[in-house]
């Protein structure tokens, strides 16, 4: 039975990821800053499961947590760094603490998990994992402060299997698709393109054990990754044209949808005023036709 750590798993691709392998009789530890969505899980696997509120920002937190597993389970065979913040905006209108917010969770974050774990794996081996993007390979418009942090971890994980392959303990880049996550909502891109998290943290979790640097939750995703390292800038550029082709379809379809709405209101209004003047017309009507038989009365007596 082996022991896995996970680094941001209340929900999305971590929540299934980590439901997989507690399935597959994996002993799980999930270190997150909100763990309220992980009582069932709890409930069903209380000896399989240990949960840590965490934040990734935290060198202590880690600590902690790190601390709590080993108690618990003995020994740290799988590190996965999960945690993330994505922002979605041009450089321009992105404030520098916006990149180092994404960055201390995002870099910093799977750096200190590293250091936190590597002091028990060097007895035993293990394997460290971070999740990655194919954003962090090509780039992608309006998402520098996540795109950069992305890339920054795969130089991390290329050094640190360098650095850490006499004591056996390799490292590896998670390359999930555009996934329905609260992580990626900012994206203007249709929600029928991005993947299920629970299919692709299932499929995570079946390929967790390969040997590759690069594991994927499907064979389709590993292709297109690999066209990503293959062709960064040109698949960048496809991608981003793509989504602002289909962002600017969008504020059309709103202007439109708003030019409709003041039209209506318009016509509304006209409708009323119309209305209003021929009830006044025929108020006006209606009073000179009454005076009239008044007069004619009063004249005939």
């Amino acid at each position: 039975m082996k022991n896995v750590i996970i680094l941001g798993a209340n929900e999305g691709i971590g929540y299934y990821l980590a439901k997989q392998l507690l399935e597959n009789g994996y002993n799980v530890g999930i270190f997150d800053i909100n763990i309220d969505n992980l009582q069932e899980l709890s409930t069903i696997y209380p000896t399989q499961l240990l949960t840590v509120k965490c934040n990734a920002e935290s060198n202590e937190d880690i600590k902690s947590a790190v601390n709590q597993f080993i108690k618990k389970f003995q020994k740290i065979d799988i590190a996965i760094h999960n945690a993330c913040k994505c922002t979605f905006d041009s450089v321009e209108n992105t404030d520098e603490e916006i990149y180092k917010e994404v960055f201390d969770i995002n870099y910093f974050g799977a750096l200190r998990l590293t250091k936190n774990v590597v002091e028990y794996m060097k007895k035993t081996g293990g394997k460290i994992i971070y999740t990655s993007s194919g954003v962090g390979v090509m780039g992608f418009t309006k998402i520098s402060p996540y795109a950069s942090s992305k890339g920054a971890i795969e130089s991390l994980a290329k050094c640190m299997n360098i650095e850490y392959k006499k004591y056996g303990i390799t490292f590896h880049i998670f390359h999930p698709p555009l996934t329905r996550t609260k992580s990626a909502s900012p994206l203007p891109v249709p929600k029928e393109f991005m993947a299920d998290p629970e299919k692709v943290g299932r499929g995570l979790a079946r390929h967790i054990n390969k040997k590759s640097f690069i594991l994927c939750h499907s064979l389709s995703q590993k292709v297109q990754t690999m066209g990503c390292y293959l062709f960064p800038i040109k698949m960048g550029k496809l991608m981003s044209k793509m989504t602002e082709a289909y962002e600017q379809d969008l504020k059309d379809k709103q202007e439109e949808a708003q030019v409709k709405v003041l039209k209506k209101t318009y016509n509304i209004q006209v409708n009323y005023s119309q209305t209003l003047n021929k009830t006044k017309v025929d108020g006006i009507q209606r009073t000179n036709e009454m005076n009239k038989r008044t007069e004619k009365d009063e004249t005939e007596r």
